[in-house]
């Protein structure tokens, strides 16, 4: 064993700089009132020192925690096996980072699993929350709100009744899917289907009105639900190829869908863009630059959304919980998608 040196602290601080342990405190935990020349003793005397804050004594006198909840709605088997996931957390992470905040992830397997994020988020163990693919079941928006944190939440809640107050970062849907539709029309197909995402989700809802508003009068046999994965791609083109053969192009709900699609088709001797052009949705390059061939897709800037959820979030802690639009306090934002276009249509 080796003996370990004794922690710095803040009266070791403030006989370095040669100022009071309640001016050291105040600098420390970012209070006003000191000025500039002993501030930057004081700053100066901690990196000599290596001093490292007490982060309990610092909650005291900050009442913040400096720590932001993650919440994703879906268990870890698709957490992590999907890449959209991994990009939004990416943008979270790194605004968090930059503003010197611990990201604190927490996912739901099941109702078991609801109660004890709600349980945590009571707590009072982290400052806020970041919450994203929710159901239009899932218990987590009643829990959160009886928790009393202050949340943002990724993509447009779905709920109904009255919650103010409620801020959002989401992409447009509804706008990008009627995108993918037109630019399938305007390749002269005219038996267009889509594969949907899980519909009890807003973000699939919302593609499939963008779908019906170009295609009005579709045959309803050309809709195939599925569940934003691979094998739910793979299964509703199965489906579509047996009761519409004549089916020339597919508007999936996202890249993963796409993706399954894409596998079916190939498999039924259907050759991608000639005889069924398909369009993806999300852009999601390990999976659009990969698919035989290329993906066309509607891109919307997922690591983007993260990053904007957690700027959202922090300003709002920053500035306390006003009513929305307040004050400058930040209403939800609906990102642009735009149209790219690969090999596949």
């Amino acid at each position: 064993m080796t003996d370990t040196a004794p922690r710095p602290t803040l009266e070791a601080v403030a006989a370095r700089a040669g100022v009071s342990r309640a001016t050291v405190s105040r600098v420390v935990n970012g209070g006003d009132g000191v000025r500039d020349i002993l501030a930057e003793r004081v700053r100066k005397a901690v990196e000599e020192l290596g001093y490292v804050p007490n982060q309990a004594a610092r909650s005291l006198v900050t009442r913040r925690h400096d720590a932001i909840a993650v919440v994703v709605a879906e268990p870890e088997t698709r957490v992590f096996a999907d890449p959209f996931f991994a990009l939004q957390l990416r943008g979270i992470s790194k605004e968090l980072t930059a503003h010197d905040n611990q990201l604190v992830l927490l996912l739901t397997e099941g109702r078991d699993d609801h109660a004890r994020v709600g349980r945590y988020l009571a707590g009072g163990h982290v400052d806020g929350a970041l919450v994203f693919s929710l159901h239009l079941d899932d218990p987590l928006p009643e829990l959160i709100q009886r928790a009393g944190v202050p949340t943002v939440f990724g993509g447009r809640p779905g709920w109904s009744g009255d919650r103010g107050g409620v801020v959002y970062v989401d992409s447009d849907n509804r706008g990008g899917a009627r995108d993918a539709v037109r630019h399938l029309a305007g390749l002269g197909r005219s038996r267009i289907a889509h594969i949907t995402g899980a519909l009890d989700q807003t973000s699939a809802v919302d593609r499939l009105d963008g779908y019906r508003d170009v295609m009005v009068d579709a045959d309803p046999r050309l809709i195939a639900e599925a569940d934003f994965t691979p094998a739910g791609g793979e299964r509703a083109m199965r489906e579509l190829l047996d009761r519409c053969p004549d089916v020339d192009a597919v508007f999936a709900a996202n890249d993963l869908t796409a993706a399954g699609a894409l596998r079916v088709l190939r498999e039924a001797g259907r050759r991608v863009p000639d005889d069924v052009a398909v369009i993806g949705f999300d852009d999601m390059l390990p999976v659009a630059e990969q698919t035989d061939p290329p993906l066309t897709t509607v891109r919307q800037d997922i690591e983007e959304m993260g990053r904007l959820m957690a700027r959202l979030l922090l300003r709002r802690l920053d500035r306390g919980t006003p009513r929305e639009g307040v004050d400058g306090t930040p209403s939800s934002v609906v990102l642009p998608t735009t149209l790219v276009r690969r090999a596949s249509a």
